[in-house]
């Protein structure tokens, strides 16, 4: 079977994939929760809990700045307020004790404008540190590799794949925001750094198969080799991606509220990870050498 043969195809599919998440992260942007954007969130367990229409005019009548009110699987009200200031995060409690009784606050979360832009720019220079450091660590990893093949196309190959699976994530993101309003917040980052590892495990393995390949087949054309690798990697690639999306997948179905954002993330991203290390730069490397090649 020849996938390098189908390179087009593969390169195609991913813009497929990609253009629907960069026009809605152009149109709609992220949905960004507490962590990024600040304000409170606060989820209430009720003794008979009331409709979201209810408790949307119960909110509005303390003058309460609400960005989203949903109902969690465990049938509490889930609500994001813009305000931050205690006193009036107080004042509305007693008042929900005096219309809806004895209430329990599951959670109650709030951030100020302050941390949340400190939390903002953190979030970005450790996505880029990470994304740079990879990038180094496989030029260098990959320095000796036989020819025609270079250490600099590896690198370079990895970090394409690399923003191809970022882009995949924050575009699903931008989509499920504006649709299923599922915000994007710190656990969102820590997924992010996740799939860049996980990508790049995936990647790493494929290419150290070529590496290894280019000294055992130099008889054979750079095409040959990168698909001869391809074939020997698929199924341990695929196999341990499955693997994984099966444990997620129990999480999405039986974990709770909380983490639900984190685990859609981590699948998305590990998805497209197993792809693009597969179908992206494995043959980003032969068109690479095709391109060194036609310059000489």
């Amino acid at each position: 079977m020849n996938l390098i043969k189908y390179r087009n195809w593969f390169f195609a599919l991913s813009l497929l994939i990609i253009i629907p998440g960069i026009v809605a992260l152009y149109i709609w942007g992220l949905k960004l929760g507490i962590d990024f954007e600040g304000g409170t969130l606060w989820e209430i367990k009720f003794q008979k809990t009331p409709t979201s229409l209810e408790f949307q005019n119960f909110l509005d009548s303390q003058d309460a700045q609400v960005s989203s009110l949903t109902t969690t699987s465990s049938g509490n009200l889930l609500i994001r307020l813009k305000i931050t200031e205690e006193t009036k995060i107080t004042k509305i409690k007693t008042k929900l004790q005096e219309t809806y009784g004895q209430t329990e606050d599951a959670r109650l979360e709030t951030v100020g404008g302050t941390i949340s832009r400190e939390l903002t720019q953190k979030a970005l220079a450790a996505v880029g540190i990470s994304i740079l450091a990879i990038v180094t660590y496989i030029t260098w990893a990959f320095r000796k590799v036989s020819k025609p093949a270079s250490g600099i196309a590896f690198g370079i190959c990895t970090v394409i794949a690399l923003f191809h699976d970022v882009i995949v994530v924050v575009g699903s993101f931008a989509i499920l925001g504006h649709f299923l309003n599922l915000e994007v917040d710190s656990l969102f980052i820590t997924a992010l750094l996740t799939v860049l590892g996980f990508s790049v495990h995936d990647t790493i393995v494929v290419f150290d198969r070529i590496r290894e390949n280019l000294g055992k087949y130099g008889q054979y054309s750079f095409d040959q080799v990168v698909n001869h690798s391809l074939l020997q990697t698929l199924a341990r690639s695929t196999n341990t991606s499955l693997t994984v999306v099966f444990v997620l997948l129990a999480l999405l179905l039986f974990g709770g509220q909380s983490i639900r954002g984190f685990v859609i993330a981590l699948m998305i991203g590990i998805v497209s990870g197993t792809y693009s290390s597969i179908f992206n730069a494995a043959p980003l490397l032969v068109v690479w050498q095709k391109f060194t090649n036609s310059q000489k």
